[in-house]
């Protein structure tokens, strides 16, 4: 009979939560990448902090539909966060303060219903929906494309 040593046992017992962690932040990588290709208005210092927030499943489910997060300043205060249904894009104002936690939210929310409509929706700094609200159309970067699956 062989003998392990409790180093081994532990560092047996550790990698497979060292893999799963690798891979979580890999999923955020991935996200923040996507936001780099896409979003205008991208910066790591804007756009990484909220995708850190978001839930890795969500994260995961966003990625398989070809969903994107976009950090836009040109939304205005009282409507910091809007989901662009057509292209799959889920803006924040980031110098919103409430911006960031009404987006995680929605992100939330709608990727475990997996119900995404070809509307735009749009919230005010409370998650409230607002109806008749002008918002600034979504603009891809020059020659990015979004590839969002409809279903």
């Amino acid at each position: 009979m062989t003998r392990t040593s409790p180093i081994s046992l532990l560092a047996l017992c550790l990698s497979p939560a060292l893999a799963f962690a690798q891979a979580d932040r890999e999923v955020a990588a991935n996200m923040v990448t996507r936001a780099a290709n896409v979003c205008p208005g991208h910066s790591a210092e804007r756009t990484t902090p909220t995708v850190n927030k978001v839930p890795v499943g969500a994260l995961r489910v966003m990625i398989d539909r070809g969903l994107v997060m976009c950090p836009d300043r040109r939304l205005d205060a009282s409507a910091p966060a809007v989901f662009y249904g057509r292209v799959g894009v889920f803006a924040w104002n980031p110098d919103a303060a409430d911006a960031p936690a009404v987006i995680i939210s929605k992100i939330s929310e709608m990727t475990r219903k997996d119900d995404y409509p070809v509307e735009t929706l749009v919230w005010d700094v409370k998650g409230n929906a607002l109806t008749q609200q002008t918002v600034p159309a979504f603009e891809a970067r020059p020659g990015a494309a979004v590839l969002y699956k409809l279903r």
